[in-house]
């Protein structure tokens, strides 16, 4: 045999599998590496199919992210790269190459590395020195490898106490000369002891160049006497027969060798017990097989009793399953049924009642009918002769309406109520506040109607004058006021300045004023349900009056305050302003707009929002940090009569009605005093007051209201100069010739003019 250039060794991990690798490698490395050019170490490993996940479960290449996968592969082929370190630590060298190959099948693996590389050795190691139950098992990888390995590829499979080896077939070479195909030796053959496989090999070929089976098999001694069963006579007849066995049956070859390795040859002492040694042998091939043949018919059986006790398994829980299924429906259609029946008594029964009661109704039911038309048609001929009748109001027509608002142009809305929108524009050149009822509130005429009739019979000084209306369409004319709601300043809207504190006191007593006069109206008191600062307006004064009577409810039958009752189940009003008992009772009375009120007073003084705010109050009086909740934006309050004032808003806001003060013995006489107190402080302001000389306007020397720049670069009101020009072309303060006659608005002074109107307005 030539000198292998290329060699290979297949190890593996594992406890058991790892011996037998170290056993291989060192073999190779002391017998055969010492002549090669090439020392390689393979290790396979299974397909990654799958990863893992962190619950423990797996998941294939196809449901995994991509890379993922690509790491997890990394991680797995460096893992198994590190079985290498503990084999290159035993050889000693740096030289060795080491491959990793991903197969199932190992022994498919290493074959198909043998062909593509280019490998003339392969060496194995191998544990499993029982050779019986290798034959029981099936063949493993030495014995596949064995079988299937390439013709020009030498195989040795190094096991605890042999060496079984396949060497090249060298017909290639010479067409009849004899090659050694398989061999088996001890570990008394190793070099050590002085004889090498190299020397061994052509001793086995001189020996065994007459039969056919030395042809293709070769067996070294094993025992430490060179060759000495294979010179006799009688090993060679039995090879010869099992040369032509194998002839006469190639599908038997690979049984062959393992009928080969299965004898152990290591209890030949001496050539003279060779004849004892070959009956055993014969004896126990006999009983082998006949254990095998039982084996064999053993498994058949017990694999048909096996399957015949399955299909009878899965037949009977069949049968199980449909009758289980039977029972279940047995006793759900009888609880449908008898549910059924139930509900047919029930059905029926109440068939009789509603048969019994449908008389009753349909003779209730025409009666009500019959009743409401005749309301319904007292009700119409009430409302047209209201209509047509009532003289206290101006009449408009919607066409007036509609050419005043510019076809209800959205450009003059000023605010948005519960019922419809409000219009600034012109009437019988007077500036007017235009409310239209929105078209889909058509149930809400009775509403709209009430409110003409009470504001038409309401004149004071601080409620909201009602010019006219228009009854077919739901239009509603009131008085303009230019200064808005008391929101407005509260809240700050729409560029509005904070009112002075001398301001608040006034409005309090304004608006106490305007609730004693409805509530004294005759010949019912009249209450207004929704009051707050949204509906409290300033004139261009800052005289405080009442609006919004939409709500307004004339007390038929005035309710005592220490008597509850119930009466409505629908509320009127805003939250945080609304009666506690009028919510909880649907009772409404005067002292409902008492509470609200209050309320009022508590947001002046402090100029937050009316959530949470009693009891902020509360705690803040209670707690001597009473100035900390002061707006400080109102000047410098007066500490004695702030508190006073909180403490009737505290009063006014009680729970229940019958602890609220009287507003004309309590309230009003207190609140009088404090407004004294304010207009005396509202005269020291005023007389600090001087007006700037450029808001006069130099024609009228009046303060401006539309100042314009002329061609001059003089400002004059807007209808001064435009009247001036009509007649001249000279400047009016110049004398000079003007270069042309075009006026351009003066925005700055104009809003300097507006913001210093609104200071003296406080103050007045």
């Amino acid at each position: 045999m030539s000198t292998p250039r290329s060699v290979a060794v297949a190890v593996s991990g594992g406890s058991g599998a790892a011996k037998g690798s170290r056993r291989a490698v060192q073999w190779a490395f002391e017998n055969v590496v010492p002549q090669a050019d090439r020392f390689v170490l393979v290790h396979v490993i299974p397909k990654i199919t799958s990863i893992p996940t962190p619950a423990g479960e797996y998941i294939s290449i196809s449901e995994a992210d991509a890379n993922a996968f690509a790491a997890y592969v990394q991680d797995v082929k460096q893992q198994s790269e590190q079985i290498f370190d503990s084999f290159k630590i035993l050889c000693e060298s740096n030289t060795i190459e080491t491959f990793l190959l991903e197969d199932d099948n190992p022994a498919s693996a290493l074959l198909s590395f043998i062909s593509e590389s280019g490998v003339q050795m392969l060496v194995l190691g191998s544990d499993d020195s029982n050779f019986i139950t290798r034959k029981l098992k099936g063949p493993g990888i030495p014995t596949t490898i064995l079988r299937c390995a390439p013709h020009n590829c030498d195989v040795y499979v190094v096991a605890r106490d042999r060496i079984v080896s396949k060497l090249a077939d060298s017909t290639s070479l010479h067409s009849h000369e004899a090659s050694s195909r398989y061999s088996v030796s001890t570990e008394a053959n190793k070099p050590d002891n002085g004889v090498r496989i190299g020397e061994q090999m052509p001793r086995i070929n001189e020996s065994s160049a007459g039969p056919k089976i030395l042809k293709n098999f070769k067996f070294l001694s094993i025992s430490d006497h060179s060759y000495i069963g294979l010179q006799t006579s009688s090993r060679r007849n039995s090879f010869e027969n099992s040369t032509r066995s194998e002839e006469e049956n190639p599908e038997n070859y690979g049984d062959y060798v393992d009928s080969i390795s299965f004898h152990s040859f290591d209890s030949i002492a001496s050539a003279q017990h060779e004849p004892l040694v070959m009956q055993e042998i014969e004896r126990l091939q006999l009983e082998l097989q006949s254990t095998i043949a039982m084996y064999k018919q053993v498994c058949g059986e017990l694999v048909h009793a096996q399957s015949k006790a399955l299909l009878l398994s899965s037949e009977s829980l069949e049968e199980a399953k449909i009758i289980n299924a039977s029972l279940k429906r047995e006793e759900t259609l009888r609880k449908i049924a008898a549910e059924e029946k139930a509900k047919y008594f029930k059905v029926v029964k109440e068939l009789e009642e509603a048969k019994s009661t449908f008389a009753k109704e349909s003779y209730e039911r025409q009666m009500a009918e019959l009743n409401v038309l005749k309301e319904s048609i007292e009700k119409q001929r009430i409302i047209d002769t209201l209509l047509s009748n009532d003289s206290r109001y101006r009449k408009y027509t919607m066409d007036e309406i509609k050419t005043a608002t510019n076809n209800l142009s959205q450009d003059l809305v000023i605010g948005e109520g519960g019922y419809g929108k409000v219009y600034k524009c012109n009437l019988d050149h007077t500036p007017v506040a235009v409310k239209v009822l929105h078209q889909d509130t058509i149930n809400k005429k009775a509403e709209f109607l009430k409110e003409v009739e009470i504001l038409s019979q309401l004149h004071h000084p601080n409620m909201v004058l009602l010019l006219g209306a228009c009854p077919e369409n739901g239009c509603l004319v009131y008085e303009y006021l230019e200064n808005g709601s008391l929101e407005d300043y509260l809240l700050k809207k729409n560029g509005k300045p904070p009112l002075p504190w001398f301001s608040r006191f006034r409005i309090v007593f304004e608006m106490a004023c305007g609730l004693s006069f409805l509530h004294n109206s005759k010949p019912e008191p009249i209450v207004h349900r929704d009051i707050k600062p949204g509906n409290i307006l300033l004139d261009r004064n800052c005289v405080s009056k009442i609006s919004d009577v939409g709500l307004a409810k004339l007390i038929l039958d005035a309710v005592p305050d220490n008597i509850t009752e119930y009466r409505e189940s629908v509320l009127a009003g805003t939250l945080h302003y609304m009666d506690p008992e009028y919510q909880r009772t649907g009772t409404v009375r005067p002292k409902s707009d008492v509470y609200a009120f209050g309320v009022i007073i508590l947001q002046l003084i402090t100029a937050r929002h009316a959530r949470g705010l009693i009891m902020t109050i509360e705690d803040a009086i209670t707690k001597g940090s009473f100035l900390d909740i002061l707006d400080k934006s109102a000047g410098d309050w007066p500490l004695n009569e702030t508190i006073e004032l909180a403490e009737i808003g505290l009063k006014c806001t009680a729970l229940r009605c019958r602890d609220r003060p009287e507003l004309d013995t309590e309230v009003l006489p207190l609140l009088k005093r404090l407004s004294d107190v304010a207009n005396a402080s509202a005269k020291i302001g005023r007389n600090s007051v001087c007006t700037p000389s450029q808001y006069y306007c130099p024609i009228l020397q009046e303060i401006m209201d539309e100042p314009y720049i002329a061609a001059d670069g003089f400002t004059y009101e807007y209808r001064a100069i435009k009247a001036w020009l009509s007649k001249h072309n000279v400047s009016p303060v110049t004398k000079h010739k003007l270069l042309h006659s075009e006026l351009i608005p003066n925005h700055t002074l104009r809003s300097a003019i507006q913001e210093w109107k609104s200071g003296v307005t406080l103050f007045d």
